[in-house]
């Protein structure tokens, strides 16, 4: 992982906001699946703000969109937000 990344978690009543901070590479990108695996099946919606990235290096951002078939069997619905959003958001019709 990014030696300077890290997630922040916060819960609301019925949704949970991930605030994302430091570089985006494979190992964060991973890091970020596992908390959506592990930490979100009680929310109805994710919001994952982008906000706090600094660097989104392609294998990170390639490694998180080939990898969402691991949150398949979830419910929640994910909402990217923020100015890099589009740098680690799937294509709407993979998501």
């Amino acid at each position: 992982m990014a030696s300077n990344f890290r997630i922040s978690i916060h819960r609301n009543s019925d949704s949970l906001e991930l605030k994302l901070m430091g570089d985006f590479d494979g190992t964060s990108a991973c890091e970020l699946l596992n908390v959506l695996k592990e930490k979100c099946n009680v929310a109805d919606r994710v919001f994952v703000n982008t906000s706090g990235l600094k660097d989104i290096y392609p294998f990170g951002q390639d490694t998180f969109r080939n990898r969402l078939y691991l949150l398949k069997d979830r419910s929640f619905r994910l909402v990217f937000t923020g100015e890099n959003a589009t740098g680690i958001a799937p294509e709407r019709n993979k998501l």
